[in-house]
């Protein structure tokens, strides 16, 4: 179980890899399990600014649901409801925690996994990059909060056209429709991203914060903004701020220590 999820640490960034590739990474309940456990760990970690979730192998980002799984642990509602619960955990884990995430896709990215690309805040595909949710191809209904995030970043007529058709998007059209932020060329992907990762590592962490925790406010069905203007505040209160304009004076680099 261990071994089919991966995780290591390079300088402030944290990488989190599914590895099972000759089943296309597709998530067991036991690697939703050990990627709850790293989430959790990357969220306490204050030296660690931003997490990577990437699919080893070159072929698949994550490929839904381990289907052989279903028979045991998904064959009626309230075995379903508590495969959705676990799930869910890990899922809402990485789309909460209040630090930068992002998604390396390469290959096949199929129900689950969009959910899980969905979950972070930047999605970054190769051309590689094949994107489909098959559920009604397998008779699977998507709970509220999974469909929401779909239609939070591809609006609602796309989003029943993902779960009416089940038919698959290439990286060109994900990213005309804004589930993906940007294409990079395969060969290019993983140093792309982690330039990308590294550079958003050395900004200010509260206000990266900040900037989460609003635009969640912002498209959250409920809630006041009374987290994100506490966010916003601390900013400004911040040693980082204070390091910050006195950096600007002496014409050198900010340090940022997320306090």
């Amino acid at each position: 179980m261990t071994d089919s999820v991966l995780t290591r640490r390079d300088g402030a960034v944290r990488w989190l890899v599914f590895n099972k590739p000759e089943k296309h990474n597709a998530l067991s309940m036991d690697m939703t399990a050990r990627g709850l456990e790293i989430v959790q760990a990357f969220a306490e970690a204050d030296e660690e600014r931003v997490l990577v979730v990437a699919g080893a192998g070159g072929k698949a980002f994550v490929s839904g649901a381990d289907i052989s799984e279903f028979e045991s642990r998904r064959n009626n509602a309230e075995t379903a409801d508590e495969y959705a619960r676990t799930t869910a955990r890990f899922f809402f884990a990485l789309r909460d925690v209040e630090k930068p995430t992002v998604a390396m896709i390469e290959g096949y990215c199929f129900g689950g996994g969009v959910a899980l690309a969905c979950c972070c805040d930047i999605r970054i595909a190769a051309e590689t990059g094949l994107f489909a949710i098959p559920a009604a191809r397998l008779g699977i209904g998507y709970s509220a909060d999974f469909v929401k995030m779909l239609a939070d970043l591809v609006g609602p007529s796309f989003a029943k056209e993902f779960l009416y058709t089940a038919r698959r998007y290439p990286a060109g059209e994900a990213q005309a429709i804004g589930l993906i932020n940007r294409i990079v060329p395969a060969a290019e992907l993983e140093r792309h991203v982690q330039d990308y990762a590294q550079a958003m590592a050395g900004n200010a962490p509260l206000t990266q914060r900040a900037a989460k925790i609003v635009v969640s406010e912002l498209y959250a069905a409920t809630g006041d903004g009374t987290r994100g203007r506490a966010a916003v505040a601390a900013c400004a209160d911040s040693e980082d701020f204070r390091d910050a304009r006195r950096a600007f004076m002496e014409k050198r680099k900010p340090v940022f220590h997320g306090k």
